[in-house]
């Protein structure tokens, strides 16, 4: 038997429901077990913020401040000071938070302090209509008002973090909307409680990969070196120095990066000229990627000045839900006045053009407005005209549209190969960047009627992308652009097709009250759980794929790798126990049941089997009461 043994004090966070994985990525720094204090000076870390996807589509509360603990005890701050963050817009992509300097050492601990007193949180009912939560209904799973509370996270062992001159590390934070609340609702479809069970999680899985970006003003730029300085600015804040900043990255270009400045376009060396002539302190947003060997973060884009949304108009982003003529429908939008504050409204009118000018991500091609259709995902700037929060309407017919890369989430319906065809893949369409498929509107976008986009048989043009795996009922995310209006099928153009399968999930159980009950089997095979009893949360959960464990025909089943080790955790007030053997685990778990203990929360992460209900683990957290 192995195991150790922590007393409250540690604060194993477990007991909050909270996971964390550090990323000491491959070339950029990893994690260590050296003793603190062998390496002086100090270093450089970078921490990016994310989301694991759910069925919000607001998600705004303020991060007060994220400090870094050293083994020593010793607390560092790398937030200069609190910002706002909307969680539901960046589970397609990686935030940059901060680039901090901090002493070398060994860091074991972060702690990120959540404000919900002015939050701004927005989710779907069943009908697809997004309702704001009220403040007062946002609760722990205990049933307290939740105001401000601690996310605190350990980093033990080879997970802990070293900081060394000339090394720098990326440290990348999620918090799982999926896996962290759960919604009740009245009969008329309007949210009544939130409840809210922190899982941050911080994990890089090299099958869902996120894109970068990056938010600040300009610092300077090296034409020779083909890169450049931005001070970093995360999420909606501000564009301005104020009083202090979040740090300073380099960024990397390539003769492939693509450049919109002020409104025109420019692609390598051309663009990076022109960015080098506006002037220092002006707004850039970039897209990229991490690379490695040698560390480094690559723009793919870069946008500045008038191009970046803050600046001299309106901007819209959302998904188009219908078309009709010149009039778009915008669904799950956020606005962003000029000047740079930050509104979000579920529906928004945009108005189109002959003079509206159309561009596309990752493309310098020319485009109209004939190109836009129901389902992608777009950026407008233009001029609001009614600013009835009920009726917003936005002006672009002398703005600008961009076409965004665009996510679809499905179940493989079939695959079909030939030179002849033209849709290979066909996918039972689930949601659209997130959005539920009842509220899209598909009428117009065929050729005729009987070619208009069906979501049950949606079909994607791969291209050259390998999809012969891809077997019936796979679970995919694609991403690309949709097909342009009128001109179904295909339906969507892929850039890349993601199979699911093996992708690792979590399980959230939650008992309220305690279980004395709660597995029908408890063996060193399997744990069996008994549903009976369970509160808010009984899920699995896969990249939005969220199943709702009641649902299955059979009741879960948690089970060892073929190893049986792994980290499994038995916590209860004042201690927490770790096993690296399931064995152990299990007996122990057995052993605390036969002493009065009842089963408050189970949460595992591996890979979940949904035809036979079980979550293969090596990693399991049990909190008893």
């Amino acid at each position: 038997m192995k195991k150790r043994i922590f007393p409250n004090l540690v604060l194993f966070l477990a007991s909050l429901g909270l996971i964390f994985f550090t990323l000491g990525l491959s070339g950029c720094g990893g994690g260590s077990t050296e003793a603190d204090g062998l390496v002086p000076e100090s270093g450089d870390i970078v921490i990016g913020l994310t989301d694991a996807t759910g069925d919000f589509t607001s998600y705004t509360v303020d991060i007060l401040s994220l400090k870094l603990t050293k083994k020593n005890g010793a607390e560092i701050e790398t937030l200069p000071l609190s910002t706002r963050v909307d969680f539901a817009q960046y589970t397609e992509m990686t935030e940059f938070l901060t680039a901090a300097t901090v002493p070398s050492g060994v860091y074991t601990k972060a702690v990120l302090r959540l404000d919900y007193q002015n939050a701004d949180i927005w989710v779907e009912n069943e009908d697809g209509d997004a309702k704001k939560v009220d403040v007062d209904a946002i609760k722990d799973e205990d049933g307290n008002p939740i105001t401000t509370f601690e996310v605190s996270v350990h980093l033990k062992d080879a997970n802990s973090v070293l900081i060394a001159p000339g090394i720098p590390v990326h440290l990348t934070l999620d918090f799982d909307l999926a896996a962290s609340n759960t919604v009740d609702f009245d009969e008329d479809g309007s949210p009544k409680l939130l409840t809210v069970a922190p899982v941050l999680l911080a994990d890089v899985d090299p099958q869902t990969p996120k894109i970068h970006r990056l938010r600040g003003m300009l610092k300077d730029v090296s034409v020779e070196d083909g890169s450049f300085d931005v001070i970093i600015r995360p999420f909606y804040h501000i564009f301005n120095v104020g009083r202090g900043h979040f740090g300073t990255l380099a960024v990397q270009t390539t003769d492939d990066t693509l450049y919109d400045i002020d409104g025109q376009q420019y692609q390598g060396q051309e663009g990076l000229e022109a960015l080098d002539q506006m002037t220092t302190l002006s707004a850039v947003v970039v897209i990229g990627d991490l690379k490695f060997r040698p560390c480094r973060f690559e723009a793919s884009e870069v946008r500045a000045g008038s191009s970046v949304p803050g600046g001299t108009m309106d901007v819209v982003r959302g998904n188009v839900i219908s078309r009709d003529g010149d009039t778009l429908i915008i669904r799950g939008a956020s606005l962003i006045r000029s000047g740079g504050s930050v509104i979000f409204n579920d529906r928004v009118t945009v108005l189109v053009g002959e003079d509206t000018v159309v561009k596309r991500q990752l493309s310098t091609d020319t485009f109209d407005i004939g190109d836009i259709s129901v389902g992608q995902r777009i950026r407008v700037f233009g001029t609001l005209t009614n600013t009835d929060r009920t009726q917003l309407e936005l002006d672009a017919t002398a703005g600008q549209v961009r076409m965004l890369l665009t996510t679809l989430r499905g179940m493989v319906v079939g695959t079909v190969s030939g030179a002849e065809v033209t849709a290979p893949l066909v996918i039972d369409l689930q949601s659209i960047d997130r959005r539920r498929i009842g509220i899209f509107d598909f009428e117009g976008t065929g050729e005729d009627t009987d070619h208009d986009a069906d979501p049950e048989n949606y079909e994607i043009y791969t291209g050259n992308l390998d999809i012969s795996s891809f077997a019936h009922n796979t679970p995919v995310k694609v991403r690309g652009i949709v097909t342009p209006f009128g001109q179904a099928s295909p339906d969507f153009d892929a850039r890349t097709v993601v199979d699911f399968s093996n992708v690792k999930s979590f399980m959230n159980i939650h008992w309220h009250p305690a279980s004395t009950d709660p597995f029908e089997e408890l063996s060193t095979e399997r744990i069996t759980i008994n549903l009976d009893g369970v509160g808010h949360f009984h899920r699995v959960g896969r990249d939005h794929m969220v199943v709702d464990l009641k649902d299955l025909s059979q009741p879960p089943i948690i089970r060892p790798t073929d190893e049986g080790e792994g980290l499994f955790w038995i916590t209860w007030p004042g201690m927490a126990q770790l096993y690296t053997s399931f064995d152990d685990f299990v007996d122990h778990l057995a052993d605390r049941m036969a002493h009065d203990f009842a089963v408050k929360k189970i949460f595992a992460t591996g890979l979940f089997d949904g035809t036979t209900a079980t979550l293969t683990t090596e990693f399991v957290v049990v909190k008893l009461k």
